[in-house]
C-alpha cells in the first residue's frame, strides 16, 4: 500500500502532518537539531570548567581578546581544548550543512521510490564530520602552541589577532573561497554527478563535501584562535555568517564580511585593549 493510501481516513490537516513527519527532510532537520543540541550541551559544560571564559571587562575585549589559554605541558588542558573545539565546530558547522543533507535525503527518497538501493544519511554525516574533527584537533594543538609561545603579551596577542582577522577578510575575495562556496551552495549538482549506493562511496562523498566546506570556512574558523575558543559572542556571529553565506546566492555578503574582517583586524592591531 502506498503512503498516500495510509492517510486516506485522516483529515487534510492531519494527513499533511503525517506526511511531513515521515519525510526525509523532517528526519534531517531532527538529526541536525539533536546533534547540534548535544554539541552545544557539551560546549556549555566545557565552558563552565574554564572561568577565564567569563573574565571579559568590556565589549571590545569580548570581541577581540583570547579567553581560553592552555598551560605549558598540560595534556589534560590540551584534551579539554580539543573537546571544546570539536563541540564548537559541530555547533557552528552542522546548521550550515542543512542544504547538503536535505538534498541528499531528497535524492535518496527519489531513488528508493524507484526501487534503487540507498545508503543511510548518517554515513554521509560521518564523512562530513570527519573533516571537521581533524580540523578541531589541529586547531586545539595550534591554540596550545600559541598560548605557550605568546606569553600572554597584550601587544603580541593584538598583532596575531589582527593578522588572523585580516587574513580571513582577504580570503573572502579569493577564487578558492568562491569555488568552494559555490559547491556548498549547489550540492544537488555534486550528488547527482557522483551518486553511489555503496556505503564507502557515500562516506567519501561526505569527506569531499567536508573538504568543500573547509575550503569555504577555514579562515573564518581560525579567527577563533585570535579571539579564544570560549568566546560565545564571536562563535555565534561566525555561525550566523557562515550559515547565511551557504544558504543564499548573494555575492555582496561574502565581500561585506571580508571588508568587515579586514577593518576589524586593523582595529585590533592598532588599538590597545581597554
Amino acid at each position: 500500500m502506498s503512503l498516500s493510501g495510509d492517510f486516506r481516513n485522516l483529515t487534510p490537516a492531519a494527513s499533511l502532518v503525517a506526511r511531513n513527519a515521515l519525510s526525509s527532510q523532517t528526519v534531517v532537520v531532527i538529526v541536525i537539531c539533536i546533534l547540534t543540541a548535544l554539541a552545544a550541551s557539551v560546549l556549555g559544560v566545557l565552558i563552565t570548567k574554564n572561568e577565564s571564559g567569563f573574565a571579559l571587562s568590556a565589549f571590545a575585549r569580548a570581541l577581540c581578546t583570547p579567553t581560553a589559554g592552555i598551560s605549558d605541558n598540560s595534556y589534560v588542558l590540551l584534551l579539554l581544548s580539543a573537546a571544546t573545539w570539536m563541540a564548537m565546530t559541530f555547533v557552528m558547522m552542522l546548521p550550515g550543512a542543512a542544504p547538503m543533507l536535505v538534498t541528499y535525503a531528497e535524492i535518496a527518497d527519489a531513488a528508493a521510490k524507484k526501487g534503487l538501493a540507498t545508503v543511510s544519511l548518517l554515513i554521509l554525516v560521518g564523512g562530513y564530520l570527519t573533516i571537521w574533527i581533524v580540523f578541531a584537533l589541529l586547531a586545539a594543538i595550534s591554540e596550545a602552541s600559541l598560548a605557550a609561545s605568546l606569553n600572554r603579551s597584550t601587544e603580541i596577542i593584538s598583532g596575531f589577532a589582527g593578522v588572523f582577522l585580516i587574513t580571513a577578510g582577504l580570503y573572502q575575495f579569493s577564487k578558492l573561497k568562491h569555488a568552494c562556496l559555490s559547491r556548498c551552495r549547489r550540492p544537488f549538482v555534486f550528488f547527482f554527478a557522483n551518486w553511489t549506493d555503496r556505503p564507502i562511496g557515500v562516506f567519501k562523498l561526505g569527506l569531499r563535501q567536508g573538504l568543500f566546506c573547509l575550503g569555504c570556512c577555514w579562515a573564518l574558523m581560525l579567527t577563533m584562535l585570535a579571539v579564544g575558543s570560549m568566546n560565545l559572542l564571536w562563535m555565534t556571529a561566525l555561525a550566523v555568517f557562515m550559515a547565511i553565506e551557504k544558504m543564499t546566492t548573494s555575492k555582496i555578503l561574502p565581500a561585506a564580511i571580508g571588508i568587515g574582517f579586514v577593518l576589524a583586524g586593523v582595529f585590533v592591531m592598532f588599538t590597545p585593549y581597554v
